[in-house]
């Protein structure tokens, strides 16, 4: 471990909480870093990023609001009633994509780097994922790096680390399991916050993603976790 101060974009879910799990193993000092922008899940997401903080000993999380987000639309994930326009329908999104949320995730953590002294932004983006979330794709987290390279100077570098980038589903679980990450305080149904639907695409991908581990997710599902 070294002696760093490092920034986690923590959701709650499975690619944040093993990354915030990496991050604990690197770093010394830990600050926890959760967006509430008016998702359907946003108080199991949020309770779930509250247990996880506590879980890695945060040396303080924020929770910050971004309810302009809901405002604007445009998602199934802040929408309850939402439907596709000529516009969203012409996008190759999946209608789960919240309109440039990520850039502003990172920026939000930037901001609090440069308060706290940390050198390091980790996020739990997969390259899997970009071909429908464009803002989780190296090519996106390169450019954003840049872009904060250029707005700092480099007297005191700030580096956004997406250690789980290049890794499948799978791949994600059997790390996580290495390094004991508590699976069950995390929350990855985009629609339900109870009992997880096991319907929705991020529970098929997280249910076939411990399958294929050869593990069986703890948390609790509508029916059979299958």
């Amino acid at each position: 471990m070294n002696n760093n101060k490092a920034i986690v974009l923590l959701s709650g879910g499975m690619d944040s909480l093993v990354t915030a799990a990496i991050a604990a193993k690197e770093n010394s000092e830990l600050y926890f870093l959760h967006a509430s922008y008016g998702q359907l899940t946003q108080a199991k997401e949020l309770h779930s990023f509250e247990q996880i903080a506590t879980h890695y000993r945060a040396k303080d999380r924020k929770v910050i609001e971004l309810s302009w987000l809901r405002n604007l639309g445009g998602s199934r994930l802040t929408d309850a009633d939402f439907e596709a326009t000529e516009e969203t329908a012409a996008k190759s999104f999946p209608d789960t994509y919240v309109p440039f949320r990520n850039p502003n995730l990172i920026c939000m953590a930037v901001s609090w780097a440069e308060v706290v002294g940390a050198e390091s932004i980790y996020l739990g983006v997969v390259e899997d994922d970009s071909s429908g979330y464009p803002d989780c794709s190296k090519s996106f987290i390169q450019a954003m790096q840049k872009t904060i390279d250029v707005a700092r100077g480099v007297s005191h570098p700030i580096q956004l680390r997406a250690p789980v980038i290049d890794m499948s589903k799978s791949e994600i679980i059997s790390l996580g399991m290495k390094l004991r990450a508590p699976f069950e305080l995390s929350w990855s149904c985009y629609f339900a916050s109870d009992k997880a639907c096991g319907k929705c695409d991020s529970c098929r991908l997280r249910l076939n993603a411990f399958a294929k581990a050869g593990f069986e997710d703890p948390i609790t599902y509508q029916g059979a976790n299958t």
